[in-house]
């Protein structure tokens, strides 16, 4: 799904060395392959949506089956749930050629740091997306003076699994999913000093 044209909410000159800015202010980097990460705005709504039913389709059916992706959209991925989550500065989105190609969602539930959401469509997994999503959620967790950000996966997403380990996280403890669902695996990474190249 494309959105509007968002070339009037960066800053800076194109192609120079200046990081564009966002309308919050916050540094927009495009990598090489113009993906720019930053706070999602109103007008990212159908694309963040896009993306959301694009992904648990492609994600869970195969790992809990069509009731459970049904269930999991109705309850976490209609306009309502996703515009508070927006106007919160709680959404993360990766722009390319002014489409949402994916989403970080966060937040704080008992004074833990959690990342809620992150799923970047399929036709862009290995390009460094999730991990530019990763980075920033990371970076709003330093921001908030949380040193440690916490999250989960459904068992059986092996694609989240290692991409999780491979950014330092490990596992915590494991919940029932309850009547034959598979478990949800939580992990912590301690964020610690942050690191310099």
């Amino acid at each position: 799904m494309t959105t509007t044209n968002r070339e009037d909410e960066l800053e800076g000159p194109q192609g120079s060395d200046e990081p564009d800015r966002t309308h919050d202010g916050r540094a927009a980097h495009r990598d090489e392959n113009g993906v720019v990460v930053r706070g999602a705005v109103g007008d990212d709504l159908g694309g963040v949506l896009s993306v959301g039913h694009r992904t648990w389709l492609a994600t869970y059916e195969p790992i809990a089956g069509p009731e459970y992706v049904a269930m999991g959209l109705a309850k976490w991925w209609t306009s309502d749930v996703v515009t508070d989550s927006i106007r919160k500065g709680r959404t993360l989105v990766a722009v390319k050629d002014d489409e949402v190609v994916g989403v970080a969602t966060f937040g704080t539930q008992n004074d833990a740091f959690v990342m809620w959401k992150l799923y970047v469509l399929p036709d862009y997994h290995g390009h460094g997306i999730g991990s530019r999503l990763m980075d920033a959620v990371v970076d709003r967790a330093r921001e908030a003076e949380h040193d440690r950000i916490i999250l989960s996966y459904m068992e059986g997403n092996q694609l989240a699994a290692r991409f999780y380990r491979r950014h330092g996280f490990v596992e915590t403890h494991r919940e029932s999913g309850g009547s034959g669902m598979p478990e949800s695996v939580w992990m912590a990474r301690e964020l610690g000093e942050e690191e310099t190249a």
